[in-house]
């Protein structure tokens, strides 16, 4: 008898072992994050205009965009496919990047680049935000990762984006610039 309160005691510990174990796994596998990567967003003068944050999550990556010393207006945000950012055009970070192949722009019906995304509008103190989710793309696995041998970069663009003119949407000159790396 004095065996059967250890016995239960025992298998007691067990279970709610297994609930904990089983609980947290839900948890992890339920936010669905599995890397990340950031970029300090920086003007041609070196002077800061915010930061951008990428989540790999299970439905694709999900950018976010802090913007702050921009004028005041709509500019378009766009995911580039070169990890450099040379002032003072930041031409360095190529085009918008492009694994598929499509033509520029939601409006498009060749379209579109992941790395196009939809403006952001910035408030008469020169901040603004963005986020997106650029569906079915991944950080560093898969097919067409963003983060590859030559890396990425999110810029700002002066102006609004069209979202149908190939190949960047006639939104002007780069205005600020950020090398994406994993965190």
């Amino acid at each position: 008898m004095k065996n059967v309160p250890l016995v239960f005691a025992l298998s007691m510990a067990a279970s709610l072992s297994a609930c904990a174990s089983a609980d947290s796994g839900a948890v992890n596998s339920g936010s669905g994050s599995t890397a990340s990567a950031r970029a300090a967003l920086l003007a041609a003068d070196g002077s800061s205009r915010g930061d951008a944050t990428v989540t790999e999550m299970a439905d694709g990556l999900h950018v976010a965009v802090r913007a702050t010393g921009v004028s005041p207006g709509v500019h378009a945000v766009h995911v580039h496919m070169t990890g450099t950012c040379t002032p003072p055009d930041f031409n360095s970070a190529g085009g918008h990047w492009n694994p598929t192949g499509r033509q520029h722009g939601r409006d498009n019906p060749a379209g579109m680049h992941m790395g196009d995304m939809p403006n952001m509008t910035a408030a008469a103190d020169g901040t603004g935000t963005m986020e997106y989710v650029i569906p079915g793309g991944t950080l560093r696995s898969g097919a067409h990762p963003l983060l590859d041998a030559d890396g990425a970069a999110v810029v700002i663009h002066a102006q609004a984006d069209d979202n149908k003119s190939d190949p960047a949407g006639n939104a002007g000159g780069r205005i600020a610039c950020g090398i994406l790396s994993a965190g």
